[in-house]
Protein backbone atom coordinates (compact mmCIF):
# COMPACT_ATOMS: atom_id res chain seq x y z
CA UNK A 1 0.00 0.00 0.00
CA UNK A 2 1.20 3.48 -0.78
CA UNK A 3 1.61 6.02 1.99
CA UNK A 4 -1.60 7.77 0.94
CA UNK A 5 -3.49 4.49 0.83
CA UNK A 6 -2.15 3.47 4.24
CA UNK A 7 -3.16 6.83 5.69
CA UNK A 8 -6.63 6.48 4.20
CA UNK A 9 -6.99 2.99 5.62
CA UNK A 10 -5.95 4.21 9.05
CA UNK A 11 -8.73 6.79 9.01
CA UNK A 12 -11.30 4.01 9.16
CA UNK A 13 -10.23 2.82 12.60
CA UNK A 14 -13.16 3.45 14.87
CA UNK A 15 -15.50 4.75 12.15
CA UNK A 16 -19.14 4.06 12.81
CA UNK A 17 -21.92 3.58 10.27
CA UNK A 18 -22.72 7.30 10.19
CA UNK A 19 -19.11 8.22 9.44
CA UNK A 20 -18.82 5.54 6.77
CA UNK A 21 -22.00 6.78 5.09
CA UNK A 22 -20.77 10.38 5.29
CA UNK A 23 -17.55 9.44 3.48
CA UNK A 24 -19.53 7.49 0.88
CA UNK A 25 -21.75 10.51 0.26
CA UNK A 26 -18.74 12.85 0.00
CA UNK A 27 -17.03 10.53 -2.50
CA UNK A 28 -20.20 10.13 -4.55
CA UNK A 29 -20.57 13.92 -4.72
CA UNK A 30 -16.93 14.26 -5.80
CA UNK A 31 -17.52 11.58 -8.42
CA UNK A 32 -20.51 13.48 -9.84
CA UNK A 33 -18.48 16.70 -10.03
CA UNK A 34 -15.55 14.96 -11.71
CA UNK A 35 -17.82 13.29 -14.28
CA UNK A 36 -19.32 16.69 -15.10
CA UNK A 37 -15.84 18.23 -15.32
CA UNK A 38 -14.70 15.34 -17.51
CA UNK A 39 -17.61 15.91 -19.92
CA UNK A 40 -16.89 19.65 -20.04
CA UNK A 41 -13.18 18.98 -20.65
CA UNK A 42 -14.02 16.52 -23.43
CA UNK A 43 -16.19 19.15 -25.13
CA UNK A 44 -13.36 21.69 -24.76
CA UNK A 45 -10.68 19.27 -25.99
CA UNK A 46 -8.66 19.19 -22.75
CA UNK A 47 -7.14 15.68 -22.55
CA UNK A 48 -4.94 16.52 -19.53
CA UNK A 49 -7.98 17.30 -17.42
CA UNK A 50 -9.70 14.14 -18.61
CA UNK A 51 -6.70 11.96 -17.67
CA UNK A 52 -6.37 13.59 -14.24
CA UNK A 53 -10.09 13.13 -13.60
CA UNK A 54 -10.00 9.51 -14.76
CA UNK A 55 -7.20 8.72 -12.33
CA UNK A 56 -9.13 10.27 -9.44
CA UNK A 57 -12.35 8.57 -10.53
CA UNK A 58 -10.56 5.22 -10.37
CA UNK A 59 -9.38 5.98 -6.83
CA UNK A 60 -12.93 6.93 -5.87
CA UNK A 61 -14.34 3.77 -7.45
CA UNK A 62 -12.03 1.56 -5.40
CA UNK A 63 -12.54 3.53 -2.18
CA UNK A 64 -16.31 3.34 -2.57
CA UNK A 65 -16.09 -0.41 -3.11
CA UNK A 66 -14.03 -0.69 0.08
CA UNK A 67 -16.48 1.39 2.08
CA UNK A 68 -19.56 -0.44 0.82
CA UNK A 69 -17.85 -3.75 1.58
CA UNK A 70 -17.01 -2.55 5.09
CA UNK A 71 -20.60 -1.44 5.61
CA UNK A 72 -21.90 -4.84 4.46
CA UNK A 73 -19.52 -6.57 6.87
CA UNK A 74 -20.70 -4.34 9.74
CA UNK A 75 -24.35 -5.08 8.94
CA UNK A 76 -23.72 -8.83 8.72
CA UNK A 77 -21.89 -8.81 12.06
CA UNK A 78 -24.72 -6.86 13.72
CA UNK A 79 -27.34 -9.20 12.25
CA UNK A 80 -25.40 -12.20 13.56
CA UNK A 81 -25.15 -10.70 17.05
CA UNK A 82 -21.48 -9.79 16.62
CA UNK A 83 -19.58 -6.57 17.12
CA UNK A 84 -19.71 -4.41 13.97
CA UNK A 85 -16.39 -2.87 15.01
CA UNK A 86 -14.78 -6.24 14.21
CA UNK A 87 -15.34 -5.53 10.50
CA UNK A 88 -12.12 -4.85 8.65
CA UNK A 89 -11.44 -2.77 5.59
CA UNK A 90 -10.35 -5.06 2.79
CA UNK A 91 -7.46 -4.05 0.57
CA UNK A 92 -8.03 -2.60 -2.87
CA UNK A 93 -6.99 -5.81 -4.61
CA UNK A 94 -9.65 -7.80 -2.79
CA UNK A 95 -12.53 -5.42 -3.46
CA UNK A 96 -11.43 -4.87 -7.05
CA UNK A 97 -11.94 -8.61 -7.49
CA UNK A 98 -15.58 -8.04 -6.54
CA UNK A 99 -15.90 -5.29 -9.13
CA UNK A 100 -15.04 -7.66 -11.96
Amino acid sequence: ASGDETAALGRLDGMDDTQIHAEIEQLEEEERKLRHEEATAADAGLPDVIEKDRARLEQIRVRLAQLWDLQRQRTALKNAGGDPDDAQLRDAGTVEGYLG
